[in-house]
């Protein structure tokens, strides 16, 4: 039997933080919009700072997003935020682009490196090859199915991160797309409005009217996100025995108590599991837990989990 797997939440406060530590969650990831994309909230470095003693006082890791597209301007400001973490004491740092992996090693090598290549982090060969360049985890593409997932770990060199609950990225734009459509509308929006994720704008289409999918606004861009959230809970046995690393619950757009309630549903399935493995049996109520908090107009879906994705 395998390691148990961790289970990741976003965090976008410190007091989310510890309610999420206080739910069973074992790592959370923080950041700063200025480097991380679709975070729940921004944490400055002495706030991560914070969060690291806190979180490692109760057992749990500290992991920053640092996801987003690196234009020459922000590599400017790059090495001062890898030092200023770095010194925080963080876990590991999410990163997709290869300056931020030669930053990490320049200046603070004592951080571990999780390679999120967002969609294109589909087979094993190429996490292998950001493995052999420092990467001790791979961040699997969300478009992949239970088949392809499973069928990775003879090959994989290094640890997976699989995401098993929450929404998903659909589609994301650097430009100001709501804004634009906004001012074709004729209602044009003055400079210092905003359209983040507390406006809660959905984009609706004409041919399915009953679903929305959530559409923000910042400073990386255009995001529209699912309009369903992925629940794998009913087989998540499947993953653990497979030999994911981390479990990741995807806490954007989500009230406190929701995310609570899930990350201490997640929490009872993956412990009863490493209890028995051979004797494990999924538990009709902790579904139940989750449909009691969750929105009536989100449908809970496998995803791509038994789905065939055409790239």
């Amino acid at each position: 039997m395998g390691n148990k797997p961790e289970l990741l939440v976003p965090a976008g406060s410190l007091v989310e933080l510890q309610s999420y530590i206080e739910a069973g969650a074992t790592a959370i990831l923080v950041g700063d919009s200025q480097f991380g994309m679709r975070l729940p909230g921004d944490l400055n470095p002495g706030d991560i700072a914070e969060a690291v003693k806190y979180a490692h006082v109760h057992g749990a890791k500290i992991y920053v997003c640092i996801s987003n597209l690196m234009t020459n301007d922000l590599l400017k400001d790059l090495p001062t935020y890898i030092q200023e973490i770095g010194v925080a004491g963080v876990d590991a740092i999410q990163f997709g682009d290869p300056a931020v992996l030669q930053t990490v090693k320049e200046l603070a090598p004592q951080i571990a490196l999780h390679w999120n290549a967002e969609m294109t982090s589909t087979n094993y060969s190429t996490a292998n090859y950001w493995g052999r360049r420092g990467a001790s985890r791979v961040v699997l593409a969300r478009e992949l199915n239970m088949d392809e997932i499973t069928g990775m770990y003879p090959e994989l060199q290094l640890g997976s991160e699989v995401q098993v609950h929450g929404m998903t990225n659909i589609y994301h734009s650097k430009r100001s797309l709501v804004r634009s459509y906004m001012t074709h509308q004729g209602r044009p929006v003055s400079e210092g409005e905003e359209l983040g994720k507390e406006r809660g704008l959905f984009l609706i289409e004409a041919e399915r009217p009953d679903e929305k999918f959530p559409i923000y606004e910042d400073a990386s861009g255009t995001h529209i996100m699912s309009s369903d959230d992925i629940c794998i809970l009913e087989d998540l046995h499947i993953l653990m025995a497979s030999g994911v690393s981390s479990f990741k619950i995807e806490s954007l757009l989500k009230p406190v108590n929701y995310n609570v309630a899930v990350i201490q549903t997640y929490r009872k399935a993956i412990d009863n599991y490493f209890e028995d493995p051979d004797n494990y049996e999924f538990d009709d109520t902790w579904m139940e837990e989750i449909r009691k908090v969750q929105d009536p107009e989100r449908e809970l879906s496998f995803g791509f989990f038994y789905k065939e994705q055409v790239y």
